[in-house]
């Protein structure tokens, strides 16, 4: 079912406003599971509706609505940006810098548009409190911190979220990329893909560069690695199945003539089946360390660094989505796409309680920039930049009243 006319023109009327609280985000992002300053505002706004905003998590900001009998329903927004340094041009740029788990520091960006979910977020609260005539039941609005690290959910909880907070018959997110501003895309089943991230010191032995008789090269031993770990896919996966391997970093040495002690790099997995993942990562395990042997090294250290769970959309609830938003949005509007290689932690809130979810994405660029000579960035680019701001906002906006909503009962009278 549609949102009420007035409901509809509420949205409309408050763009300006919503549209100037997003680029005050977008100005002030913070670090994984470091949001104080963007925690605060959220639970300032949310005061100002009248709720009381809890904490878990450390940065994570929830907040109940209760408006009578009826169903229990969540949505939830991601409040974390990550260490970019934007280049967009905007007059409402991040400047922000902030501190890494290592000690550096480093520019900080809203580079995958957190900020439009936290804004989508807020003014959901504030429609849901100013209208309540629209509706019956309770919704839990979820701020979670520390998505882009896979750190926030589970965080959240276990600070004891759900054995605090009256648990929810279903959950909503969405996700802003670079699709048509005034478009949803949501998968049925498997939305996003379960992440593996993956450390590997490499022990070697060091030696002057002009003696490598002297020496177990760490650097040498590292590519033989990187290059066997390719062939995963290729020749250990079925063309049935699938599955992403990534080496991100190398790091090794710091002079052009000393063979090093150790070198590090870093690998990320995405895959859809968990029996995929089991053995994906059985065999980055047998490679590395039989390189090692086979290069006579002592053995590698391999820590895991991040872990993302699945995001399977419930197939009905999906359907029933579909039908709702496209009666809201028009039916050329929503568009049912394949699973993404992207990951989320956002299904662990679902997946905690064994009940059903639906996440799905809204576009954030105009027609002209998407039909323009180059594609637009995408997400974590320093340039990505929806540029259509009110249509994005309020697509958000539309698409998350709709489905929670449809969800709830109507109020009585």
């Amino acid at each position: 079912m549609p949102l009420t006319t007035r409901l509809r023109t509420a949205v409309t009327d408050s763009l300006a406003e919503a549209v100037a609280d997003y680029q005050q985000f977008h100005r002030t992002p913070e670090l994984s599971m470091a949001e104080t300053q963007t925690a605060a505002a959220i639970a300032e706004f949310l005061t100002g509706l009248g709720l009381a905003p809890q904490t878990f998590g450390g940065t994570g900001v929830v907040a109940v609505i209760e408006n009578g009998d009826g169903p229990v329903v969540a949505y939830r927004a991601d409040t974390d940006g990550l260490p970019i340094a934007e280049d967009t041009g905007l007059d409402y740029a991040s400047h922000a810098e902030g501190t890494l788990p290592d000690g550096t520091t480093t520019p900080v960006m809203h580079g995958c548009g957190h900020d439009t979910h936290i804004t989508v977020g807020l003014y959901l609260a504030r429609f849901l409190t100013e209208h309540r005539e629209a509706w019956a039941g309770t919704v839990v609005l979820l701020f979670q911190p520390g998505e882009e690290t896979a750190a926030g959910a589970q965080a959240m909880l276990d600070d004891g979220l759900w054995e605090t907070v009256v648990n929810p018959e279903v959950v909503y997110g969405q996700h802003v990329w670079p699709g048509r501003a005034g478009d949803v895309y949501v998968s049925s089943g498997t939305a996003m893909a379960m992440s593996d991230s993956l450390r590997v010191t490499v022990r070697g032995k060091q030696a002057h560069g002009s003696q490598p008789e002297n020496a177990i090269d760490p650097i040498v031993l590292g590519a033989f690695m990187i290059t066997r770990l390719q062939s995963i896919v290729s020749r250990e996966i079925s063309g049935r199945d699938t599955a992403v391997v990534t080496v991100g970093t190398f790091h090794g040495g710091l002079k052009e003539n000393i063979i090093p002690e150790t070198a590090v790099f870093t690998l990320n997995i995405r895959t859809f089946d968990e029996d995929v993942r089991a053995v994906v990562l059985d065999r980055v395990h047998r490679i590395v360390r039989a390189e090692a042997e086979a290069s006579g090294a002592p053995e590698p250290l391999i820590e895991p660094m991040h872990s993302f769970p699945r995001c399977v959309n419930d197939p009905d609830r999906t359907a029933a989505f579909v039908s709702a938003a496209g009666a809201e949005l028009g039916e050329d509007h929503v568009h049912v796409v394949p699973a993404v290689t992207g990951s989320e932690d956002f299904g662990a809130f679902g997946d905690a309680l064994g009940v059903p979810y639906v996440y799905w994405f809204f576009g954030g660029y105009s027609p002209a920039v998407l039909d323009g000579d180059e594609p637009p960035a995408g997400n974590h680019s320093p340039h990505f930049a929806p540029d259509d701001v009110p249509t994005t906002l309020e697509t958000g906006l539309r698409a998350a009243l709709t489905a929670v909503l449809s969800d709830l009962g109507k109020a009585e009278g």
